[in-house]
Order: C-alpha cells, then sequence, then structure tokens
C-alpha cells in the first residue's frame, strides 16, 4: 500500500488529540481565557454531564462579549459558539479535512455516538501527517480560505 493510500485510509482516531482542557457552560470568561492561555490554545470545547454542547474560541470571546461589554464572571454559555461541526473516532481522516474546508474552521471535535467528547484534530494534527510540504501547503491553505476544496480535480 503507498503512503498517500495510507493516509486516505487514516481513521480520525489515528490522529486525534485525546487530552482536550474542557469547561462546563457555568464556566466563566475570565476561567476559560485562562484555560486557553495556560495550554496555548485558541478554543475550549464546552460539556454538560460528559456530552459535548458547545466551543468557545477567543473569537468568541472577544466578539460576542467583550465587544459587548460583558463582564468577565459572565457564563460561557452566553457567548459559545452552540452549533459543532464533528467527525466520529471511526471517521475517514478526509472527513474531517473536508469539514474544515467546507465549514472554514481551524479544529474539529472527535465526537462518539453517545455524544461524549474523544478528541480533537487541528490543522496542525494533518500537517504532521502528510510527507510532501506543497500539499500541506495546499491544504492549509484551502481550508483557511475555504476555496472549492473538493471542487479540485
Amino acid at each position: 500500500m503507498t503512503e498517500a493510500s495510507e493516509q486516505t485510509r487514516m481513521r480520525c482516531r489515528d490522529i486525534m488529540t485525546t487530552t482536550v482542557k474542557t469547561a462546563s457552560a457555568s464556566t466563566t470568561l475570565q476561567e476559560v481565557a485562562e484555560i486557553m492561555r495556560d495550554g496555548d490554545v485558541g478554543s475550549v470545547p464546552v460539556l454538560t454531564r460528559g456530552k459535548l454542547v458547545g466551543i468557545i474560541t477567543d473569537r468568541d470571546i472577544v466578539v460576542r462579549a467583550t465587544a459587548l461589554g460583558k463582564d468577565p464572571s459572565t457564563p460561557v454559555e452566553e457567548a459559545m459558539t452552540g452549533e459543532i461541526y464533528s467527525v466520529a473516532p471511526d471517521d475517514y481522516l478526509f472527513e474531517a479535512v473536508r469539514l474544515m474546508g467546507d465549514k472554514q474552521v481551524r479544529r474539529v471535535p472527535v465526537v462518539t455516538v453517545e455524544g461524549e467528547l474523544a478528541g480533537i484534530i487541528a490543522m496542525a494534527d494533518i500537517a504532521l501527517e502528510m510527507e510532501d510540504e506543497r500539499k500541506i501547503a495546499e491544504t492549509l491553505e484551502e481550508i483557511s480560505s475555504g476555496a472549492g476544496f473538493w471542487g479540485r480535480s
């Protein structure tokens, strides 16, 4: 089997990061900002009773909270993104890449059938798995720009 075909057969569980810092809906914006700072991350999944209910990003904090004059003690649920684009652990990796391109997101949560967070896949994780630097650059550029990622021939 060639390396290219091995990469297309790779599953999300094979590449996802499983040690993910999370927040609850009642976590304050200040607490989640500290989680982001300490973990050097720009987004934190939000769980309620173990189920993924949203994601809070640094941009959410700025646009949906700070710009509207919300206090740092505001609960995350008031600023988080509730629309979640996710993949399953057994999905092929190309599904995560496709989702990133279609939705113009840089990270995709990996969620079990029960709705529990299993991990997260970032663009950087995908880049580390690709050998061809030109292909990495093209893929990341297309994901970031939202250009017709799957429209290529």
